[in-house]
């Protein structure tokens, strides 16, 4: 693999514990430190903590949902990380969920699709530097103009489904993707390079990046039912639903979703066999763990992104020696 990423767990080593595993994974040779954000750590103030304390070290959000904060908002984040780590800065955004963003935020969920296009070209036209001036559906915005000197920074996509695939393959500079396999990725890769020939471009232009749930370990059965119920909070969105179904897992699909609607949560787990668990994550050795990784990348990655997880009561040994078992 000629780049690797890894997820950086903030919630389980906070302050200097971050920073001295920031560093560490840089003198490792990973390529990129990653951020997520749901209910937990802020992303894009995790990346600023890793970025001031690394020198090569890439950083990137994976991902931060566009009706949160505006785009002028991202933008202003963005050119500030930029000049706090020149050229290793990727603003990582996509659209969420209905439960996120409804439930959690308060706020509208509608028509994912333009409102990403929208969002990705007021990102664009802030970036530059110059005056922005926008008239849409989502944003009408007014000589906005970044008082900062403009930096490069990369725009990268979260992406499930096709559509979205295929806008990031012609919009974005990059695309996260998630909850695959190996043997799935080809699909999604297809429908990116639709949308890069669209705008007249190859896939060679763009990264291609996916989290790979990653637990380095010699006993698997925890770890596989902590895997098992993270699945199923996905299996229960309607869009992580469909795209599961599309990968070939319908049956457990359906029946985590009979079981769930039903009340039964603890049945809901139990419906995730052991192809789904093979599937969609890594456990166990770590030669095996990095086996399985390379495969991602044979499939057609160019960033395989390492995200460390344990089922234990301390977890930072276990995420200890996942993170250190790679690249």
């Amino acid at each position: 693999m000629s780049k690797l990423g890894v997820v950086l767990p903030f919630s389980a080593f906070p302050g200097r514990e971050m920073i001295a595993l920031a560093q560490e994974a840089e003198t490792r040779g990973y390529d990129t430190a990653w951020a997520a954000e749901a209910s937990g750590a802020d992303a894009l103030m995790t990346l600023a903590v890793i970025a001031v304390h690394t020198s090569r070290l890439r950083v990137a959000s994976g991902i931060v949902p566009i009706q949160t904060r505006t785009p002028i908002v991202l933008a202003m984040a963005a050119t500030t990380l930029g000049h706090l780590a020149p050229g290793r800065v990727a603003l990582g955004v996509g659209v969420s969920s209905p439960i996120i963003v409804g439930q959690w935020h308060g706020l509208p969920f509608r028509k994912p699709l333009a409102h990403m296009r929208e969002a990705v070209q007021v990102l664009r036209l802030a970036l530059s530097g110059e005056r922005v001036n926008f008239e849409g559906e989502f944003y009408r915005i007014k000589n906005f103009r970044l008082s900062l000197p403009s930096t490069p920074v990369r725009i990268y996509l979260g992406a499930l489904g096709p559509k979205m695939l295929e806008l990031a393959g012609e919009v974005a500079d990059g695309v996260l993707l998630n909850w695959l396999a190996p043997e799935t990725v080809g699909a999604s890769i297809r429908h990116i390079e639709t949308g890069a020939r669209r705008a007249g471009r190859g896939l060679g232009d763009l990264e291609i990046a996916a989290f790979v749930r990653t637990c380095v370990t010699d006993d698997e059965a925890p770890a596989r039912q902590w895997l098992a119920r993270d699945i199923t909070g996905y299996a229960i969105v309607d869009a992580y639903a469909e795209f599961f179904r599309s990968s070939g897992f319908t049956t457990e699909v359906d029946a985590i979703n009979a079981a769930w609607k039903a009340g039964d949560r603890a049945g809901a787990v139990s419906k995730i066999s052991p192809r789904v668990l093979d599937g969609l994550g890594v456990i166990g050795p770590a030669e095996f763990c990095r086996e399985r990784v390379a495969q991602f990348a044979k499939a057609g990655l160019t960033m395989p992104v390492v995200m460390p997880f344990s089922p234990d009561a301390d977890p930072r040994p276990s995420l200890l020696r996942t993170i250190r078992s790679f690249p």
